[in-house]
């Protein structure tokens, strides 16, 4: 018997091959696992800049509930072609109040040190409804969040993912992690 020889590949096909896995791969982890976002706008300042680029984890979610202090991004519920990133502040079942620019959660205040400035506009005391959050952006005064009915009381599935890590600029790298005030406080 004689053995089989086999035709070497073209380099073009290789070269095809190759490029056609890793879009395969990048299109897997971009539907499943991960995401990069651009940050638009000035509503998490001095947290996140505009402009900064972010990766948005996507799977997590899938298996926990998002916690207070979290940096989430999500569809706009008024218009889902819109994203925000903002950071979750009640959970459902909390009791949310800002009052003369102190944010209280189950009546307790939040000495937020990762704020621009205490917010001007207010919010009456709610409950935040089940499978819905409530979100706030870091710069209160330019921030349209779960204060204003264009955004509200934030429904689960409209949340993408949780920002897990800022890689642009270059001298900015760092992962994102809840602020300490929210790893304290029992609500």
């Amino acid at each position: 018997m004689k053995p089989e020889i086999r035709k070497p590949k073209s380099q073009i096909r290789e070269l095809l091959e190759t490029v056609g896995s890793a879009v395969l791969i990048a299109a897997f982890i971009m539907i499943f696992i991960a995401r990069a976002y651009t940050v638009n706008g000035d509503s998490m300042l001095p947290t996140l800049q505009h402009g900064e680029r972010l990766l948005v984890d996507k799977i997590s979610y899938r298996f926990t509930e998002p916690s207070r202090g979290e940096i989430i991004v999500f569809k706009n519920p008024a218009d889902t072609s819109e994203q925000f990133v903002k950071r979750v502040i009640g959970l459902p079942g909390d009791k949310v109040a800002i009052i003369q620019g102190v944010v209280y959660v189950n009546d307790q205040p939040i000495d937020e040190n990762y704020t621009f400035a205490p917010a001007r506009i207010g919010f009456l005391a709610q409950v935040v409804p089940e499978n819905t959050y409530f979100v706030l952006g870091d710069n209160r005064n330019n921030s349209e969040d779960s204060r204003f009915g264009r955004v509200g009381f934030l429904p689960r599935d409209l949340i993408v993912g949780r920002a897990i890590w800022r890689y642009w600029p270059l001298n900015q790298v760092n992962l994102i992690f809840r602020p300490n005030v929210f790893k304290t406080l029992t609500f």
